[in-house]
């Protein structure tokens, strides 16, 4: 186990990733597909998609309830997005999950990204069967951040990052 997800399920599972699949994951793909990207700044997807911008990443809004956001055009889902996608991130509840999988892998997306708490494993095991990597319940700041040195107070506030045991 390692990182800031060092207890969660997914870590035991078949949908594990190693540090260095998330590295090259991060390296690799920068166009970046944020399924449930708010425009409220105090939601952690809006920080996210700040940081990851910030970071040299395109990132590409999708949620129907908005036009535009972080003064990028929103889509209302994969399929409405113009060219490739090379990841797609999910801030939606894992119930939301095999649908958006499924218009990933429609518009051939890279990658399956689900956020910290997002765990969907049949959706998972849907996405790798159709040939696309899954990152499941890791934070792509967190990550980022872990890798590149962008880990910082920020960070430890969020109360995801603690010097207390658990």
């Amino acid at each position: 186990m390692d990182g800031v997800s060092g207890s969660s399920p997914v870590n035991t599972s078949s949908f594990a990733t190693t540090a260095v699949d998330r590295l090259r994951i991060l390296r690799q793909y920068k166009r970046v597909a944020m399924v449930g990207l708010s425009a409220n700044p105090y939601r952690p997807s809006h920080f996210v998609a700040i940081y990851l911008m910030a970071h040299g990443y395109e990132v590409i809004p999708v949620n129907p309830r908005e036009k535009e956001i972080l003064g990028q055009k929103c889509y209302p889902s994969l399929t409405a997005i113009p060219g490739p996608v090379d990841i797609v991130d999910i801030f939606r509840d894992p119930s939301a999950v095999p649908g958006i999988v499924e218009e990933s892998i429609q518009i051939g997306a890279k990658v399956v990204w689900m956020q910290l708490g997002v765990i969907h494993e049949a959706a998972a095991q849907r996405a790798r069967e159709a040939g696309l990597e899954v990152v499941m319940d890791r934070c792509m700041k967190i990550e980022h951040a872990r890798h590149f040195g962008g880990l910082s107070m920020i960070g430890l506030n969020t109360g995801i990052v603690s010097s207390k045991k658990r």
